[in-house]
């Protein structure tokens, strides 16, 4: 790997370091503001609507420049959208304006790398993005809970500067400077990310065309064989994960008493986990091989469901790592497949944009689902085996329809054998 990529990677660790911080900080003034517990999840969702709904523009606008300046500047509304959280917009508005700038971010994130590396090394940059991220998950709820702690927020606020009156005077705003000052960091790695010198695409200006142009690359991608398997799968994953997450902060203060600071730290671990996991999708797995690891979702959702069951501290520890593992075994090498099939089907950005509308489609359904359920009074142990009954049965549907697809390849090749 080159020093460019090492560049793409530190600029992609600190930009999702400040939306894991930020998503704590925020779940933190709504406990504030005494707001119903399902606007938690909420968040979430209203941070994934622009994804949903502006896919068929950020795909083009990925493809258009050079995506280094597209996540520069996809970093700079990040920024805006913690300033108005900063000044006292409601954190469900402020959120979501972070997800346009996520939003925008994501086709250039994951683009570049089909057009900065050669396809037999997606696998491993995959490992190497994804684990990457769940670092920075991990380190981003840890400092997110370590933030929110009276002991350490009030040690930040005694800091004077000599002369300056900063107009810092709460946790929140000194939370929301130290997680805007990451997202400004992220951005200065953004300035130097090279050029691929991959030709872009003018911007169309015309909306119909570009939402014509994105259902025909929406259509394309489901049509394919193993397109629409990996497409399948990352897209209940990553639902799944981010609704996993909610799931986890209530399930462990009703299961282990824990208060918001150390349920995050529990997020954490899951995301030690997803890291170990990718990791070894990335040394074990080739994209050939890929496919192989789709039963596992099914394994992933019967051991969500043991969750109810534990109610020691270190149990639960090595549960989240072991949920987590084969969350990041599962999902690299999906991503891999999907964003080679994009590439050569349609080309990266659009690609992403494809997979980003499914995906955060996902995320919106099952959150807000969550959301709904939390609103009824459902008590969490029933959500959580909802969740993975949901989960095993989705999967096995989507490894049946694979098996089915493969048969019929196999058949059609057969034929063609015997016809020569």
């Amino acid at each position: 790997m080159t020093l460019g990529f090492y560049i793409i990677m530190a600029a992609q660790f600190f930009s999702a370091l400040a939306d894991n911080a930020l998503l704590i900080a925020a779940i933190s003034i709504l406990r504030d503001m005494h707001a119903p517990t399902e606007y938690e999840p909420l968040l979430k969702t209203f941070f994934t609507l622009s994804y949903v709904f502006l896919a068929a523009f950020v795909g083009a606008f990925a493809d258009s420049m050079p995506k280094g300046r597209v996540m520069f500047i996809s970093n700079g509304i990040k920024v805006f959208g913690c300033g108005l959280m900063f000044v006292g917009i409601h954190p469900l508005i402020a959120y979501a304006v972070v997800g346009l700038g996520a939003a925008a971010y994501s086709p250039a994130k994951y683009g570049i790398l089909t057009e900065y590396l050669p396809h037999r090394l997606l696998v491993v940059a995959n490992g190497w993005i994804e684990g990457l991220t769940v670092i920075a998950i991990i380190l981003g709820v840890v400092l997110g809970g370590a933030l929110i702690s009276p002991e350490i927020a009030h040690t930040l606020l005694s800091i004077d500067v000599p002369g300056i009156d900063t107009g810092i005077n709460t946790t929140p705003e000194i939370n929301l400077t130290i997680i805007g000052a990451l997202y400004v960091v992220a951005a200065v790695f953004n300035l130097y990310i090279p050029d691929t010198g991959v030709d872009h695409k003018p911007l169309k200006r015309n909306p119909a065309y570009l939402i014509h142009e994105f259902n025909h690359c929406l259509a394309l991608l489901w049509r394919d064989k193993l397109g629409q398997i990996s497409l399948a799968v990352t897209t209940l994953l990553w639902g799944a994960s981010t609704t996993l997450q909610f799931i986890v902060i209530e399930w462990a203060r009703t299961a282990l008493n824990f208060d918001l600071s150390r349920a995050s730290m529990m997020q954490g671990i899951v995301a030690v986990g997803v890291a170990i996991g990718a990791g070894l999708a990335a040394r074990f797995i080739t994209m050939r091989r890929s496919v192989r690891v789709i039963p596992l979702g099914v394994v992933l959702g019967l051991l969500v469901m043991t969750m109810i069951g534990v109610r020691d501290t270190w149990i639960a520890v090595v549960l989240m790592i072991v949920i987590g593992a084969l969350s990041g075994f599962f999902v690299v090498p999906m991503n891999a497949l999907l964003q080679h099939r994009g590439h050569l089907l349609m080309g990266a950005g659009h690609s992403i944009a494809v997979q980003n509308f499914n995906e955060n489609l996902s995320i919106l359904v099952m959150t807000t689902t969550y959301s709904w359920l939390i609103g009824t009074g459902l008590h969490i142990y029933w959500i959580i085996v909802l969740f993975g009954t949901f989960v095993s049965a989705a999967i096995y549907l989507v490894n049946r329809r694979h098996n089915a697809n493969q048969r019929f390849h196999d058949q059609v090749a057969s034929l063609d054998d015997t016809r020569h």
